[in-house]
């Protein structure tokens, strides 16, 4: 991402009070007001968590998507291999289906989570975020969800593994595989883990619809997203 050039000079030079005071400075420079970044922030972000996040809860939002697809975690690794030497190829497919379709049947819990921490961006965050990464605003997202994230995925993503069929899956999958005599028992915890998966999805999703508008022009569908954004190509 391109960053102002002056800025970017000197942060070498300057204390970190001197540089909030100068990163206040900036707007007023190219005719950009602190409220208009402010608000052009929470509509980009607003604009990637209502696109990024209502796709991911579509049918095949996760499982078609290979970027965010669930695969299996690393003590089932060896479960999906027996059953597909032994020749269980289908039952192997839907158990993987099934923990894709629970992240898809909870994800929608992630949008007031969101709106509501978009909603508290401060000034200050705004412009810090505006000057920061290609990533800087789902990083910002992220440290200020993840954990009530989890706490309201995890309860969901366990019903919905109950819902999509993917506990009963499981159970005759681990059962199957725990009798073969070639095998040693596994039990994972796949709620807690289809939890951590399906967040890494969504911010990896919304990591992508930020770099987008930051870095392609035709993303920036407003008028408000050119001219605030506009201060970051400089």
């Amino acid at each position: 991402m391109k960053k102002i050039i002056a800025f970017a000079s000197i942060l070498v030079l300057t204390s970190c009070a001197e540089l909030q005071q100068i990163a206040s400075q900036l707007p007023q420079e190219y005719g950009v007001s602190n409220s208009e970044i402010n608000s052009g922030l929470k509509q980009a972000l607003q604009f990637g968590i209502d696109k990024e996040v209502t796709n991911l809860a579509k049918e095949n939002g996760f499982f078609s998507n290979e970027l965010v697809r669930i695969s299996l975690p690393p003590e089932l690794q060896k479960v999906d291999k027996t059953l597909r030497d032994v020749g269980l190829d289908a039952l192997a497919d839907e158990g993987l289906k099934v923990l894709n379709r629970a992240a898809e049947d909870a994800v929608s819990e992630a949008i007031p989570v969101f709106a509501d921490a978009v909603t508290k961006i401060t000034f200050a965050d705004a412009r810090n975020i505006l000057l920061g990464s290609d990533d800087a605003a789902t990083q910002y997202l992220s440290g200020r969800t993840q954990q009530e994230l989890y706490t309201r995925f995890n309860p969901i993503i366990s019903n919905s593994l109950d819902k999509v069929g993917a506990t009963q899956v499981w159970k005759n999958i681990i059962q199957k595989y725990n009798s073969l005599p070639i095998t040693s028992n596994v039990n994972p915890d796949l709620p807690d883990y289809v939890t951590n998966e399906a967040l890494d999805g969504v911010f990896v999703m919304i990591a992508q619809e930020e770099k987008d508008i930051r870095n392609t022009l035709s993303a920036r569908t407003t008028d408000l997203l050119q001219k605030v954004f506009a201060l970051q190509d400089k």
